[in-house]
């Protein structure tokens, strides 16, 4: 085949910050450590919202994994059925979804939120959500959505955004420990979202420190321009908070002050309800 007719490949998928192969290779040593195991679940979460069709090559840039390696991975998950391939990209199928139905259905925090989001989202006409935090990014384990299209990505259960500039992530970071925060900070790429992003290391500390201090926070249009919501922690017995909780809302429908005086409350109230059902 000429060059002119060669199929250009996609361009690499950038890196990811504290590569999974950098977090796989500091348990060498551990007997007990399945690094095979790490690298296939490595391989699966290099898969994207925009990046659904992977080459090995972009999977190996992604995860800093041998090409070898990855071959010998996605071969592995062809055969169990989780991957798919057209001979050069490969893609997830439906039955990775069997994974996260496994936590879904078992944890009490996910069980327990949805019917609580569901009835505030009812209440507050606006869509209510759970996540975690998970690495770099918060992870939506529960949500309860309206009609409306808040941002221009389709939120789900199993959805990522960044931590720093979204209500839920931001209420996530401020529950680090001094020494977890100092590490988030030193590799966290603050990416300018809106004119409105916080993306300085000392404009996010002073957010971090005025949410200590109240308990809950308001991003406005800092992830995209129109979006504003409002975000409290849920806390486990010893006041350890596990998840976060918020209320997302067009800033043409709902200002800041309504947003403070009549939803902050709601959302106080179904965290600490769901704290109670969890742990009392």
């Amino acid at each position: 085949m000429s060059d002119e007719q060669r199929v250009p490949l996609p361009p690499l998928a950038p890196p990811i910050i504290a590569s999974p192969a950098k977090r796989i290779e500091a348990f060498t040593g551990d007997p007990n450590f399945m690094t095979s195991l790490a690298r296939g679940l490595a391989v699966i979460h290099a898969f994207q919202e925009r990046k659904r069709h992977l080459t090995i090559a972009q999977i190996s840039h992604r995860t800093e994994i041998p090409r070898a390696a990855v071959r010998r991975c996605l071969h592995t998950l062809i055969k169990l059925g989780y991957v798919t391939t057209d001979g050069r990209t490969y893609s997830l199928l439906p039955k990775v979804l069997t994974l996260g139905h496994a936590y879904l259905s078992s944890t009490p925090l996910a069980v327990t939120a949805q019917p609580i989001l569901d009835r505030l989202s009812e209440q507050l006409h606006e869509a209510c959500s759970m996540a975690t935090l998970e690495g770099d990014e918060i992870l939506y384990i529960a949500r309860s959505a309206t009609p409306q299209r808040l941002i221009s990505v389709d939120l789900s259960v199993g959805s990522r955004l960044p931590a720093y500039c979204t209500s839920m992530g931001r209420i996530l970071l401020a529950a680090l420990d001094d020494a977890a925060l100092t590490d988030y900070l030193d590799h966290v790429d603050l990416q300018v979202k809106t004119s409105r992003t916080v993306h300085t290391r000392e404009g996010l500390l002073a957010s971090i420190e005025e949410i200590r201090r109240q308990g809950w926070v308001i991003i406005d249009q800092e992830l995209e321009v129109g979006l504003r919501s409002v975000a409290v922690p849920v806390r486990d017995s010893a006041g350890q908070v596990l998840a976060a909780l918020n209320v997302g809302t067009h800033v043409g429908r709902i200002g800041r002050q309504e947003l403070e005086s009549r939803f902050l409350p709601a959302l106080l109230e179904a965290s600490k309800e769901l704290s109670t059902r969890l742990f009392h």
